[in-house]
């Protein structure tokens, strides 16, 4: 767990223990009455006197002694549960129809809809980026022909991991947190407008970085944004970026004050609060020149109910474009920290659990299964310029990650859980909902529910016509759902093992790869294992071949990114990390290694392995490998320490180079 999450879980914890004093009931948005009744709809504000005026009524309402909790953004309040299992890669082979012949893409969801990651390729040359660094490597000659520092000078801060885009000779570095000092703002260059008086404090927030690569790697672009990155999608030269923001309030605290003199004091603070400290602030610099603004009040749409602590811009941003300009930002309020796209459509999900969770805790009220429901905000993004915002849908339950959205045939499907997943007597259920996505409204036709009684998802996947969800508490239920007839989806198989799949690839050919976690009898995990599984006849799926990797982890188990198979010679490769004496390599050390199986009919046959021991402090413990991907019939593997080269034939390394 991370060192924020803990801090985010503390200062939850923290407010569900301190507000379980007073008797105030829990507080619920009121209704905005310029919003018509009746299904979801999203409604631009007249002006932004009334936004702020509808925007004050809501926070209101909703903050209490403790102010929103952590910023606004308590819905990381028990997000640990589902952090550890995602679901699959989406429609098959995405990433290897994507990729031109001869090497492999970034593993996506969905083919021709990118995704950010901490590498790339096109084939010509791989960039990575690294410890707030970007690298370029001609794979032909194997050697570092590039490098960029991504924040030289001290205006400007990014944390968290990096991850880019690329097309062309234009990288899109996104870094996901990050501060910068604000100047005195400029004319905006479009998409929103300048407050009267200086901006207070700096933007704290993502930055995007574009990079030209045309000759040595040069910054010829920036642009930050307050809040948080919660992801992004590239299709051709065009990048969708979905940011969540909270209002800039500062909630003090007074620590001899009762409840009720605190959540007055935090009122009386959002009565004196300006548009300003809710809207999010951009800045821009190109060609040496900065300008900022803030998103203007005519791009904000809102929901018939909504808390006013939670704010979803999405940015379009044109890699072929000679700067990244503004963003041309389409903002609603509301949560949102699910993206899922096809490329004409983009979908934005929120749960939420965690507007009404903390609270009820803090009452000690037992959660209801019928609070827990996810939004889902689809937007048109066909064109070039700004989406439009298209329907919106609620389901009940919450989603695992993305990979539990897939559209297809004008329907979208929805995989989600539901129910107490803990304790002696879970009531959890999960079901399967579809969608009808006819570009006007989102309308449930029909659904599966009852799968893994007492057991949440671990992972997702969409093929066409079916879907396989596997469920997991003790034993690994893979459903197979047909999904042809939207109106009436059925479970057509059902196979029981230990352990679980928490990440789902389709092989080919009636074939399914999983990757997870073996487990005991009684559900205790043993180690990565990597299942391979016969799902030609959808009523009788079963397992024809596991590799177990006793005390292993890997990446790709919550990451896909991490997750590469190569359909030319039917190699999966995952990264490693084995605590066990010798399972893989080294006995009595931490092995960290890039585990490479070829895939036959009757199995897996290991082809070998890659550690990253060279460039690191500690010979004996090799660098943690994060990612694979294939270059003409070169293996390459990358991680913090840098990037080997090894040949598929013979496993050999080709060279090593050192990025640490």
């Amino acid at each position: 767990m991370t060192p924020a999450r803990v801090l985010r879980l503390t200062l939850v914890a923290g407010l569900a223990l301190v507000t379980g004093c007073t008797a105030e009931p829990a507080p619920v948005p009121p209704r905005d009455r310029g919003v018509p009744a009746g299904g979801f709809q999203l409604v631009a504000f007249d002006s932004c006197p009334e936004a702020l005026r509808q925007l004050k009524t809501a926070a209101r309402a909703y903050v209490g002694p403790w102010g929103f909790g952590s910023n606004g953004d308590i819905r990381t309040f028990g997000r640990a549960e589902a952090a550890g299992a995602p679901a699959a890669a989406g429609s098959a082979d995405a990433a290897s129809k994507a990729a031109a012949p001869g090497y492999s893409g970034t593993n996506t969801h969905e083919a021709g809809a990118d995704e950010p990651d901490l590498v790339k390729t096109d084939g010509k040359r791989i960039v990575t980026v690294s410890h707030g660094k970007l690298y370029v490597v001609d794979p032909a000659t194997r050697r570092l022909t590039g490098e960029l520092d991504l924040a030289p000078g001290a205006d400007g801060y990014g944390g968290g991991e990096d991850a880019l885009l690329l097309h062309g000779d234009r990288a899109l570095v996104l870094r996901r947190d990050g501060w910068a000092g604000m100047t005195k703002p400029a004319v905006p260059e479009g998409g929103g407008r300048v407050a009267d008086a200086p901006m207070p404090d700096g933007i704290v927030g993502p930055q995007l970085i574009m990079v030209d690569l045309s000759g040595a790697p040069k910054i010829i672009g920036e642009y930050r944004i307050d809040g948080s990155l919660v992801d992004a999608r590239q299709v051709g030269t065009t990048v969708r970026v979905v940011v969540r923001s909270a209002p800039r309030l500062n909630f003090p605290y007074r620590e001899r004050a009762t409840d009720g003199q605190r959540t007055a004091a935090n009122r009386e603070i959002i009565d004196n609060a300006t548009a300003d400290d809710w809207l999010p602030r951009y800045e821009v610099t190109s060609g040496g020149r900065t300008s900022a603004g803030r998103v203007g009040c005519e791009r904000v749409s809102r929901p018939a109910a909504y808390s006013g602590t939670s704010l979803v811009t999405v940015l379009s941003f044109d890699l072929g474009a000679a700067t990244l300009g503004a963003g041309d930002p389409v903002t609603v309020i509301a949560d949102g920290d699910t993206v899922y796209s096809n490329g004409p459509r983009l979908y934005v999900a929120n749960d939420q659990r965690w507007r009404v969770l903390p609270m009820l805790t803090a009452r000690n009220i037992a959660p209801d299964p019928k609070d827990e429901t996810t939004e889902i905000y689809q937007f048109d993004t066909s064109g070039a310029g700004a989406p439009r915002y298209v329907a919106t849908a609620s389901v009940p339950g919450w989603l695992v990650n993305q990979y539990a959205m897939s559209e297809w045939d004008g329907h979208l499907r929805v995989a989600t859980t539901r129910g107490r997943t803990w304790g002696d007597k879970p009531n959890s259920t999960s079901s399967v909902y579809v969608l009808r996505a006819d570009g006007t409204a989102l309308t449930q036709v029909g659904k599966v529910t009852g799968l893994g009684k007492g057991e949440r998802i671990y992972a997702v996947r969409f093929v066409g016509g079916t879907g396989y969800v596997v469920t997991f508490r003790q034993t690994d239920p893979l459903y197979t759902v047909d999904l042809r007839d939207p109106g009436a989806p059925k479970v057509s198989g059902e196979l029981k093992i230990n352990g679980y799949s928490a990440y789902l690839h389709p092989a080919g050919d009636g074939r399914l790869l999983g990757v997870g976690q073996e487990a005991s009898d009684q559900g205790r995990v043993q180690g990565t294992q990597l299942s391979l599984f016969d799902v030609a006849e959808p009523a009788r799926p079963t397992r024809i071949a596991q590799y177990h990797v006793r005390q292993g982890h890997s990446e790709a188990e919550f990451d896909p990114h991490a997750f590469l198979y190569w359909p030319a010679e039917r190699l999966v490769v995952v990264p490693l990390t084995v605590y066990d004496t010798g399972a893989v390599s080294k006995p009595g050390a931490v092995n960290n290694v890039a585990l490479a199986l070829r895939v036959g009919d009757g199995g897996f046959t290991e082809a070998g392995t890659v550690d990253h021991t060279l460039g690191t402090r500690r010979a004996e413990e090799p660098a943690p490998i994060r990612r694979s991907l294939v270059v003409d019939g070169v293996l390459w593997t990358v991680s913090d320490a840098g990037l080997k080269a090894t040949s598929l034939a013979t496993m050999q390394t080709l060279g090593w180079l050192r990025t640490a």
